[in-house]
């Protein structure tokens, strides 16, 4: 495209030049039978027009030259990420979850007690109360349920690229993926987590698991 432009100016430059000796006579009879006005007014501004035209052309050859430079498009901004939420408060979350396990079925009362000073009934009987408390808590923030469905003892297959937290292989283990075995516990695992979220600073001391009650008399 540049060359074919410069040969055009170079063409116009001979043309301008050549301009004073062409014989437009034939054009002009032409012209006159058309009873269209005469080329002599014309022809003395030819040479200048042809000569504007072919430095037109020129310059347009010469930025043809030159590249244009299309700006940059500017890079993309990575995308935020969640930040990370402060270590204190992820430890007072997990002291707030303790709390709701205490508060509901005095699991922390059961853990902490010396159970060797009560029968197998009182005990039995407190282990009740934590059971049914501490279940509520979990069903009620946790959405529960078993990694395999069958029963335990029956005879299952673990497949090609189990996880390795859904999984605990016991006994005999040799070569890959998948094994049989004997189903000894069916595991858990959660779905969906709904704990409260606990805003603290870094210097908060953490809550109390559960408060002291005094009677006042």
């Amino acid at each position: 495209m540049r060359v074919v432009l410069m040969i055009a100016a170079l063409l116009l430059l001979a043309t301008a030049a050549a301009a004073p000796a062409i014989d437009l006579e034939p054009v002009r009879q032409q012209l006159a039978q058309w009873g269209l006005a005469d080329l002599a007014p014309v022809r003395q501004y030819l040479p200048q027009a042809t000569l504007g035209l072919a430095a037109l052309v020129f310059l347009m050859s010469v930025v043809a030259l030159f590249p244009r430079r299309t700006p940059a498009a500017p890079a993309a901004e990575p995308a935020p990420t969640a930040p990370e939420p402060p270590r204190a408060s992820v430890e007072a979350e997990i002291v707030h979850f303790l709390a709701m396990l205490q508060e509901k079925g005095r699991l922390v009362d059961f853990l902490m007690d010396d159970i060797n000073a009560y029968g197998d009934a009182q005990v039995g009987a407190a282990s009740r109360v934590v059971h049914a408390g501490c279940k509520d808590v979990l069903t009620e923030h946790f959405s529960i349920r078993p990694v395999r469905s069958e029963a335990e003892g029956s005879k299952v297959q673990v497949p090609p690229g189990y996880s390795a937290d859904e999984y605990r292989l016991v006994g005999k283990i040799a070569g890959s993926a998948p094994f049989s075995g004997v189903l000894v516990h069916r595991g858990w695992k959660t779905d969906t987590v709904k704990l409260p979220l606990l805003l603290r600073g870094p210097d908060d001391p953490l809550p109390a698991i559960a408060p002291a009650e005094v009677e006042v008399k």
